[in-house]
């Protein structure tokens, strides 16, 4: 096999130690270049917040889409997958070999499965669709999308807002054709490269639990607050933009509007961390051609990709 057609995919729940793992995968094999594949990280400024690399490691090692976007900005899957394409020619052709990092489920399934040629996304619309004519109300614009898309209305879940509010933008401004209508016109692209797939899973739900509580209260201790207290002082940031209605930044969003106490933004943040772990287990337990590797067992995925860089698979 030649190495430089090779691409490694490392997923896993949120808090389960997917990016120390991927440095010391670096560290082992040196070929190897990181690439994040995460919906929060690309963004700029929101750092505490999204449990970025550290500075250093993110200088040393070069953690590709990282801090590439605005956070008053919105970020779409095309993006993503145009953007992941392009870094993974320019590593491959380097010399180098790609390993895809995150739990952003939906960004890995675009580049196993390509995507769907659908109309751009556009802040201003978004932001008309949800305030003006739904008032800010997530159950009616759910109602809405299962009265114009029932296909994307099973797949959706319901809180999840940002992906909600995109299936009524795309019938809004596709002229009356459906997110799940498009997707089944449209071409789809696959990546010409030989994909190892890993997840990262856990040996004890439990533990992970309360590891996602640990991480939060480490967070809230380095400053978490002043970091979202910041981006609350900018002029062209609201909870509209996916950046801040995003999980621990909506929460202290609204602590800081008084809508909550300090406990239940905390609660609020743990609960929903805790909802987005067991949906993100979901799609691993039910994701195709990977080799699940519990988190007390790394050495097995590490050995795996030895033997795949060595050509003995």
């Amino acid at each position: 096999m030649n190495n430089q057609s090779v691409v490694f995919f490392l997923m896993g729940p949120t808090a389960i130690g997917k990016s120390s793992l991927a440095l010391e995968i670096k560290a082992r094999f040196p070929q190897i270049e990181l690439l994040s594949v995460d919906s929060k990280s690309i963004y700029q400024g929101l750092d505490i917040g999204t449990d970025k690399p550290k500075k250093e490691d993110l200088c040393k090692n070069f953690y590709r889409l990282v801090n590439i976007v605005q956070p008053q900005n919105v970020y779409s899957v095309i993006d993503f997958y145009n953007d992941a394409t392009r870094e993974i020619k320019n590593i491959i052709d380097s010399g180098k070999i790609p390993l895809l990092v995150g739990g952003t489920m939906l960004y890995f399934k675009t580049l196993i499965n390509g995507f769907a040629s659908l109309p751009p996304s556009n802040p201003l619309i978004r932001d008309y669709i949800f305030n003006d004519l739904f008032l800010g109300k997530k159950k009616k614009l759910f109602s809405m999308l299962k009265k114009i898309d029932k296909k994307s209305s099973k797949k959706i879940h319901k809180n999840d807002i940002q992906r909600v509010l995109r299936a009524v933008e795309v019938f809004f401004v596709s002229g009356g054709k459906s997110l799940s209508q498009l997707t089944e016109e449209s071409i789809h692209i696959k990546l010409p490269y030989k994909i190892f797939q890993f997840g990262l899973v856990p040996h004890n739900k439990d533990f992970l639990y309360k590891k996602i509580i640990n991480r939060f209260n480490n967070m809230l201790e380095l400053g978490f607050e002043n970091e979202v207290r910041r981006l609350y002082q900018r002029t062209d940031l609201t909870l509209a933009c996916p950046s801040i209605n995003s999980i621990g930044y909506r929460q202290m969003w609204h602590y800081i509007q008084k809508k909550c106490t300090y406990q239940e933004m905390i609660n609020s943040t743990i609960q929903a961390t805790r909802q987005l772990v067991k949906h993100q287990l979901t799609w691993l337990n039910n994701w195709p051609d990977i080799l699940l590797v519990r988190d007390n067992q790394v050495n097995i995925l590490i050995q795996k990709i030895e033997r795949i860089l060595t050509n003995n698979i």
